[in-house]
């Protein structure tokens, strides 16, 4: 049976659909309305329905940077750009996107994400706040064509997906990875003044301590928080609920092998000590999470090295559906579901199963550019016409 085939039978398993019927009526977090002011070519705003909304039109026109905004007011970050001075639209200096967001009728409240210049400003019913406190007040799992990376790309784009769900599940954690990477570029930078003024092992040994202390203890709290959530997403993925695809991930730490994991905090300790010479002469960090990597399987196969395009997109949206189901069973709630040209990367008996399996659950938000896609399943949904960065209702 081909992957297209196997796919189409992925969300219409009686198994599955019995344990999702029980939660049917789970209400999750909704995005009521979105503002947008400077951000990108974007103006004006939109109201959403609860369901599938759809933006429509022309290449160029503002459908992803609708859908980049959304993200943005979820995340705080833009899945296009690391850098997001770059989403301001030329000649500006301040550009604003602002949500209305509700768990229910009788609670809404206000999000808001201003970029200022090189400052990014939170705020939750006009009151600022630190990025812990911003995040869990709404979470999207998104399917672009840049999130093939997750399954085909660099060990980066794996570890970027894990701390994504580990945040929407806990809020806080975004405060562990920034003091990590934050360790992380200030050891590097010592080891760089270490190698270029050639400084002893035993001298750069000293400095690295303080360092390491931090490094220890923060790997630590993301090594556990990793296992645990890639331990979650594979008892989702073991059920074989998802139709007869089988996906398995395993979480690949830079330390195996050298080793007892189970004591990850003496392992990492021991092994920063031994490594003090090799990191001198590197100039940067060898040891710690920011060198794991995530193993996925498709049907048993390495996905990055035999995986087909087909199989790699199956596999993609097969973890992020697994993601969407920890996250209800977590949270009690579903997050939203954001689709970048949706028909681009998916043919229409996946979009069924797709949107079948989303229905009733996740709000949902697609692009696309083809009039063939709303005639087929815009009935029902809120469709918006994208021209110059403005959304009209059709």
């Amino acid at each position: 049976m081909r992957s297209s085939e196997r796919f189409h039978i992925l969300l219409r398993d009686a198994a599955f659909c019995g344990v999702l019927n029980s939660i049917l009526c789970s209400k999750g977090m909704r995005l009521k309305s979105i503002n947008a002011s400077n951000f990108r070519n974007l103006h004006g705003e939109i109201a959403f329905s609860d369901g599938l909304n759809v933006f429509f039109g022309a290449n160029g026109e503002g459908k992803t940077n609708w859908l980049e905004a959304i993200d943005l007011l979820a995340t705080t970050r833009s899945f296009r750009t690391s850098k997001l001075t770059e989403a301001v639209k030329f000649g500006e200096r301040l550009a604003i996107v602002s949500g209305q967001v509700a768990d229910s009728p009788e609670v809404t409240r206000k999000l808001q994400v201003a970029i200022d210049g090189n400052l990014k400003i939170l705020t939750i019913n006009d009151k600022k706040e630190p990025a812990q406190r911003y995040l869990g007040h709404l979470f999207a799992v998104r399917f672009t064509a840049d999130e093939l990376e997750i399954v085909r790309g660099t060990p980066e784009a794996r570890r970027r997906f894990l701390d994504a769900g580990i945040t929407g599940l806990h809020p806080p954690f975004v405060q562990v990875a920034g003091d990590y990477a934050r360790v992380i570029r200030q050891k590097n930078s010592l080891l760089q003044t270490a190698r270029d003024e050639g400084w002893t092992i035993d001298k750069t040994a000293a400095a690295l301590e303080p360092w390491n202390e931090q490094l220890v203890r923060l790997a630590t709290h993301i090594h556990r928080a990793r296992m645990r959530f890639v331990e979650r997403l594979n008892e989702v993925l073991e059920r074989k609920l998802f139709g007869r695809e089988e996906v398995a991930i395993r979480y690949a730490s830079s330390l195996e092998g050298k080793g007892d994991l189970s004591a990850y905090a003496e392992l990492i300790a021991e092994r920063l000590k031994l490594r003090v010479q090799a990191e001198l002469v590197a100039g940067h960090s060898l040891i710690g999470t920011h060198r794991d990597d995530l193993d996925i399987t498709f049907d048993g196969h390495d996905l990055r090295k035999f995986g087909s395009a087909g199989q790699q997109r199956s596999a993609l949206l097969i973890l992020l559906l697994a993601e969407v189901t920890v996250f209800e069973a977590t949270r009690g709630e579903y997050p939203l579901f954001l689709i970048d040209d949706i028909d681009a990367e998916l043919d229409y008996a996946r979009i069924a199963s797709l949107l079948e399996f989303l229905k009733g659950k996740t709000q949902t938000f697609a692009t696309t550019s083809k009039e063939s896609f709303v005639e087929r399943f815009g009935g029902g949904a809120s469709v918006f016409t994208v021209s110059h960065g403005a959304a009209e209702s059709r």
